[in-house]
């Protein structure tokens, strides 16, 4: 059921790479609530080809851009001023990789090119599209910026290996980055911390369908979808919540705040 919670918006959607991913479940939810966007990823998962599909469906152009290059970030931004006639209203950064664990290196042994790479690509990425976005003044008051993120950047999760330290990093510039653009222009900028998610990112970690049942039985509410995940981004980049900003807000059925369950304990005496 769509509320028209988007109507008359218009938002930049990086990340989409497959009917998998979080961002293409934004995308489709943005567009359903009367979102007009555009979607954005790396030339190499543009080269995949699904990203198509997507666009097709949500007929929205896609533009490619490396956001490791501020080239290409200002590139962006350009074409989509000239398309949508002006800012936009929202933006979803949906971006990780690690190039440590695609290897199987151990957070111990990490390779520390691998770790720049890693960093830059999943969490000063953020930064670099806000610093250009506020440059060329992209974002419409009041606008909201959204950056996926996980618990594993407050809470030891040996396999996470190295993403745990981006996405510390990643929350730490939401909250900074969003003092500095309320300040600036309304905008607001968050966090969510997702359930473990089986995305095309989230399945190259070790152990993570283990993790997925663990989590399950330590949720009250169970594990959160990513359709469940695109609706609550979808609120938070509507005028219902306009003053939510510098928080990392968690959407994972009560899982960062349970020490332990039945269910838990149950399986433990088994």
């Amino acid at each position: 059921m769509a509320y028209n919670l988007l109507k008359g918006k218009k938002g930049i959607i990086f990340g989409a790479l497959n009917e998998q991913s979080i961002a293409w479940k934004v995308a489709q939810r943005a567009v359903e609530e009367g979102a007009e966007i555009i979607l954005s990823n790396a030339p190499i998962a543009l080269r995949m080809g699904e990203l198509n599909k997507l666009a097709e469906e949500c007929k929205a152009p896609v533009i490619a851009a490396d956001v490791t290059s501020n080239d290409d970030i200002t590139n962006l931004f350009t074409k989509s001023k000239e398309h949508f006639g002006g800012g936009v209203d929202f933006i979803l950064h949906s971006i990780g990789m690690s190039v440590n664990v695609r290897k199987g290196i151990t957070y111990t042994e990490n390779n520390y090119d691998f770790t720049h790479k890693g960093l830059d690509i999943s969490a000063l990425s953020l930064h670099r599209i806000l610093q250009t976005a506020m440059k060329m003044d992209v974002i419409n008051e009041w606008g909201s910026v959204l950056a996926l993120t996980y618990i594993a950047a407050q809470r030891v999760f040996p396999d996470y290996n190295d993403m745990a330290d981006n996405k510390a990093y990643l929350e730490s510039i939401a909250r900074s980055f969003g003092y500095y653009y309320g300040v600036k222009k309304h905008v607001r900028i968050n966090t969510v911390s997702q359930s473990p998610t089986r995305t095309t990112a989230g399945s190259g970690v070790k152990g993570f369908d283990g993790f997925i049942n663990y989590a399950e039985k330590m949720s009250p509410l169970g594990n959160a979808n990513a359709d469940q995940c695109a609706d609550y981004c979808v609120t938070l980049f509507s005028d219902l919540t306009k003053m939510v900003t510098m928080q990392n807000l968690f959407h994972d059925g009560g899982f960062s705040f349970t020490g332990v369950t039945n269910a838990v304990i149950e399986q433990m005496e088994k």
